[in-house]
């Protein structure tokens, strides 16, 4: 007797069959997904209905974009000077070379060379880029980052060592709510970069490597003076 296995999203296995019988229950079991999700069609695409009910604060979606950037294995500083914060990872780090976007004003720091939007083909000599980010998305820990403002996203991709800066004012729950703060300043810019974490890839059997294509390290400064 021949059967078919189908698997839910939630990786739950469903039986139907035999073959005859098969089509009637799929197709059953899809009209009634189909029904229970009527309600939810009426919502914009943006909105979380439970994030609906229960409103988040600002310092609340502050502390839940720290938790889920350090989840990712990135570095989260909320602070009221970023001064002292950039400050404080500069020492640390001892970069030689810094590039940072024509966004940031870069306080006066023990740097060997700082360089503002240098020419894409000389990005990759630097150590750090320090970029500001127009949005953030704190259930995932994400910057958001509009070409439109960024001049050289290249800051943000090629250096080891990328620090964006983002005012807590910019940091919405969710993706949806990110891109209708993006899009109430005009139309969204056509390259519009997402970053959650230090670049990391599992292409080469299935073994976690942090890096490879992009920063091996991220540092966000929260700025919740704006």
């Amino acid at each position: 007797m021949d059967v078919i296995c189908v698997q839910s999203s939630q990786g739950v296995f469903t039986t139907f069959g035999p073959m005859n019988n098969a089509r009637e229950s799929i197709l059953g079991s899809i009209r009634s997904h189909l029904a229970a999700s009527v309600p939810f069609d009426r919502l914009e695409p943006h909105e979380n209905p439970v994030a609906l009910s229960n409103p988040r604060t600002n310092s609340d979606l502050v502390n839940l974009f720290k938790e889920s950037v350090e989840s990712v294995a990135g570095y989260c500083i909320i602070a009221t000077d970023i001064t002292d914060s950039l400050q404080q990872i500069i020492t640390d780090l001892r970069p030689r070379r810094v590039a940072i976007s024509d966004q940031v004003r870069l306080p006066d720091l023990e740097i060997e060379e700082v360089a503002v939007a240098p020419n894409a083909r000389d990005i990759f000599s630097f150590d750090v880029g320090i970029s500001s980010a127009q949005a953030a998305i704190a259930e995932t820990g994400t910057l958001v980052l509009d070409s439109a403002f960024e001049r050289h996203r290249l800051l943000s991709l090629v250096p080891p060592v990328h620090i964006a800066i983002v005012s807590s004012s910019r940091i919405r729950e969710t993706l949806g709510e990110a891109l209708a703060l993006l899009q109430s300043a005009g139309e969204i810019s056509p390259a519009v970069t997402f970053i959650t974490g230090p670049s990391r890839t599992a292409d080469i059997e299935l073994t976690l490597a942090i890096g490879v294509h992009g920063p091996q390290e991220l540092y966000v400064i929260v700025d919740t003076s704006t």
